[in-house]
């Protein structure tokens, strides 16, 4: 296996994107686009973003730049292995 020597496979500022920045930042230098869509979405109020529910329970994360913030690859990757091990201990996987 080639052994890594950076890590830049954990952040991607997509600039050309119609969408960009797809929240309010002051530092669009730093916005990740990696996780365009965030994989935390499904664990609802466990997520650990800046998020609210609306009517209806549509989970609003406007105002949320976990995702997005150029450090948090780590994070996501956390959270994500915690949710699936969650779902394998419930029989959901």
């Amino acid at each position: 296996m080639k052994e890594l020597t950076t890590e830049n496979y954990k952040f991607h500022s997509h600039k050309a994107c119609e969408f960009f920045p797809c929240h309010p930042t002051e530092d669009p230098d730093s916005f990740n686009c990696l996780f365009c869509y965030c994989p935390l979405y499904p664990m609802g109020k466990d997520c650990g973003g800046n998020f609210v529910y609306l009517e209806g329970g549509i989970k609003d994360c406007s105002n949320c730049m976990v995702p997005h913030k150029k450090g948090n690859y780590d994070y996501i990757m956390t959270k994500l292995m915690e949710y699936h091990q969650q779902l394998r201990e419930e029989g959901r996987l």
